[in-house]
Formats: C-alpha cells, sequence, structure tokens
C-alpha cells in the first residue's frame, strides 16, 4: 500500500491518496463472494453453490466492489494515519478514484487533524476568589425541608381546597367534546399549586368542597408536545373526593431524635451547617478551578475543526439523550415537546461544545509543557478505587486498554488543574 499526504487549503485539514494492491483487492471481492455466496440463485446450479466465475459472468464484478472496499479501506486508513503520525478529529470524506477488478484500488480522504495550541499565559493568571458562606436561614430551611419528609398528612373536612393543599380528584377531558387518550385518570393526587397539570386547571379546582363535581375549561399551551392537542380549548369533568394537607411536625429535640442521630436540634442544626460548609468549599473548589481555566484559555490561541466540535455535540445530545432515559423519555420526544428540530437543538449547544473542546486542548497542551506526568502506581491507585466502587475485579478493568487511557488522561487533566490553580493569583 501506498499513502501520499498533503495539507488542504484549510487549516488542520489534509488529504491522504491511498492506493491498495489490485491483488489485496482482488482478494477482498473473494472473501465479499465467499460471505454471500449462499444469497446467489442461479439457473443449473442449486442456490449458494454456483461458483464465482459464473456470478462474475452473471451479475459483473462490480456488484462486490462496494463491500469490497468496505473491507480493505477502513485498514488502509487507519496505517495510513498511524504511518504519518496523523491524529484525525473528524470522519473522513472519502472519494473513490479507481476501483476495478485486476487494478490497483485508489481512494483520497479528507480528515481535519488535531490542531496546534499556542498558549499564552498560564502562571499567575488573576481570579476573583470564590467564597460561599452558610447562614442561619440555609441552616432554617435545610432543616424545614427535612422535616417537611416527616410531615404526616390529614384529611381536611371544614373547608374548601386552599393552594398547597393535595387533592385526590377524578377527571376526564375532552376536546370538541371527543375525550382524548391520556386525558382520564381515576383517585389522582394532585398537589394545588405545583403546576404540574395545564395553566388554570389547578386555579379552578380552589374553592371546591369534598364530593363537589366541576368543569373545568382551560386552553393547551400552543408548544404541547402533543401537536393534536396544542393551542385546542379543552373541558375537563372533575369530581373531588378529599383534601388533604400536610401537618408539620414541631422543630424540637424530639424530632432530632425522629430524623437523625442526633439527641437535640442544636446538635442537627450543627451537623447541618458543617455539611452545608463542606458543600460550599468544594463548590467554591469547582467554580474556582473554571475560571482559572476560563483566564487560561482566553490566553491561549487554537482553531478548532468544526469536526471537534460536531463529536462533542454528539457526546452532549448523547449524554441528554440517557438522562431523559431515566425520566421514561428520549430526545425525539423532548425535541417534539419543546418544538424544536434536532439541528435547532444541536445549534444551542454549539458554544458549549466548543468551550468544552477548547478547555480539553489548552488543558492538554498546559501538561505538555509544563512536564506533568502521571506515574504507573497512580493509575493503578484510581483503578484499584474504580473496582472497588463499581463492584468489578481490578483485572476487568486493567484489561481494557481504552479504560486505562481514560484514566491516565483524566489524572493528567486533573493534576494539570490543580498545577493552574496553585499557580494562580486568587484574590
Amino acid at each position: 500500500m501506498n499513502v501520499k499526504v498533503e495539507k488542504t487549503e484549510n487549516n488542520n485539514e489534509v488529504k491522504l491518496e491511498f492506493t491498495v494492491e489490485a491483488e489485496k483487492f482482488d482478494g477482498a471481492i473473494k472473501t465479499v463472494f465467499n460471505k454471500n455466496s449462499k444469497y446467489f440463485n442461479i439457473p443449473g446450479f442449486r442456490k449458494g453453490k454456483a461458483p464465482y466465475q459464473i456470478v462474475e459472468k452473471t451479475y459483473g464484478a462490480q456488484i462486490f466492489y462496494e463491500d469490497a472496499f468496505n473491507e480493505v479501506a477502513g485498514e488502509a486508513f487507519e496505517e495510513g494515519l498511524k504511518e504519518n503520525n496523523i491524529e484525525a478529529v473528524s470522519k473522513p470524506e472519502v472519494e473513490i478514484k479507481q476501483i476495478e477488478k485486476g487494478k490497483d484500488l485508489i481512494f483520497t480522504a479528507v480528515v481535519q487533524t488535531k490542531p496546534e495550541v499556542t498558549l499564552g499565559k498560564y502562571k499567575g493568571i488573576q481570579v476573583k476568589k470564590v467564597e460561599y458562606n452558610v447562614s442561619d436561614e440555609d441552616v432554617e430551611h435545610e432543616l424545614m425541608h427535612m422535616a417537611e419528609k416527616n410531615a404526616r398528612l390529614v384529611s381536611v373536612e371544614d373547608r374548601p381546597v386552599e393552594s398547597g393543599d393535595i387533592t385526590v380528584i377524578d377527571f376526564e377531558g375532552f376536546v370538541d367534546g371527543v375525550a382524548f387518550d391520556g386525558g382520564k385518570a381515576e383517585n389522582h393526587e394532585l398537589t394545588i399549586g405545583s403546576n404540574t397539570f395545564i395553566p388554570g386547571f389547578e386555579d379552578q379546582i380552589i374553592g371546591m368542597k369534598p364530593e363537589e363535581e366541576k368543569e373545568i375549561k382551560v386552553k393547551f399551551p400552543e408548544e404541547y408536545f402533543s401537536a393534536n392537542l396544542a393551542g385546542k380549548d379543552a373541558t375537563f369533568k372533575v369530581k373531588l373526593h378529599e383534601i388533604k394537607k400536610k401537618e408539620m411536625p414541631e422543630i424540637n429535640d424530639e424530632l432530632a431524635k425522629d430524623i437523625s442521630e442526633f439527641d437535640t436540634i442544636e446538635e442537627l442544626k450543627n451537623s447541618i451547617k458543617e455539611k452545608q460548609e463542606k458543600q460550599n468549599k468544594t463548590r467554591a473548589k469547582y467554580e474556582t478551578e473554571d475560571e482559572v481555566i476560563k483566564a487560561v484559555c482566553e490566553e491561549a490561541k487554537v482553531e478548532i475543526p468544526s469536526g471537534m466540535i460536531e463529536t462533542e455535540t454528539d457526546h452532549m445530545v448523547q449524554d441528554i439523550n440517557t438522562r431523559l432515559s431515566y425520566q421514561g423519555m428520549n430526545i425525539d420526544q423532548y425535541l417534539k415537546m419543546m418544538n424544536k428540530t434536532m439541528d435547532e437543538f444541536r445549534a444551542e449547544y454549539k458554544e458549549q461544545a466548543e468551550t468544552a473542546v477548547k478547555s480539553r486542548l489548552v488543558l492538554e497542551a498546559v501538561g505538555k509543557e509544563a512536564g506533568i506526568e502521571v506515574k504507573e502506581e497512580e493509575i493503578s491507585a484510581k483503578i484499584k478505587e474504580m473496582a472497588e466502587n463499581y463492584g468489578r475485579k481490578e483485572e476487568e478493568v486493567k484489561d481494557n486498554p481504552e479504560l486505562v487511557k481514560y484514566v491516565g488522561d483524566s489524572l493528567k487533566t486533573e493534576k494539570t488543574i490543580d498545577f493552574l490553580v496553585e499557580n494562580a493569583k486568587i484574590k
């Protein structure tokens, strides 16, 4: 195989021309034939038993060209990148120049390459100190939250529904007099003021009494996820069964004993404060790191290939889709609900993706220039920790080269960030 490399007119982009020997391409054709011979049905031969020469004569050798190309092109591409020390950051744009049985296979691949980073100042970077103090109000708010979790629900019979009440209702929705899918439920618990229903619905429950029936008229939002209901007027037949309210416990030592390992409310408050101070310290640490990284990136110059931004956006979309799955949704349903196209959605994350890529490139460049290294024992210790946390055998992690590389890269990034923060002027 022969590979020619030339730069294109675009920065961080190269064009590789591959020449694969005729013998290798012809061999790929035979391989493809052997994989697919069972599908050929030619008169005079049992299905799948016709020899290659007959199949070629009947259909033409070109019937195998696409699969044969795929058979050899991927390997050739990877070898070409490795031989020429090219780190591709985009999918190749492939153009076939010559493809014919008995002749060399010639094709080109244009790829974007990892850009060079020109570092500016990265030592002595000035950033504002980030601090978060814990106030008495913060502690009281958390305490009330804990108490609320321990609150008991009591039935209300002597008054109509008020905001904040938990109601138990039957309802059925109609549009143009016709019931619609998903618009009916029985004994449904609805907290008034939670804004979980269509705007205006919960407000009209206020004032109702147990066993009262009522027709509630609302309008579906224009951006409602269900297109057949968006912007439509609807009528709900509602029956109220029960009104409940939360009865908060007294904030005293008895409560502390019930909801914690402490004997007094003061001890519990001190524990809450200590926990919040720890959380605030961690939050301040990460935000300080972000500010330092941002400042160092502003000093650096790098032209980021579009392929890297697209790949990073892919990762972001995939991550969002994963998180949506925990809520019983997928990205397509979410986009429909938000009335957005995938292109519009991806465009919203372009700037964020570009920032993430630049940060990663700059941190890598700083680590290289500062001579930051990760020792084998550090990687081993991290792998051991990961294995214990996820209930896996240490050997399982070590046997995964990609995971080991990821661990090493992550530790190097952490060390680089620590280095930048240590050398920053934080005031």
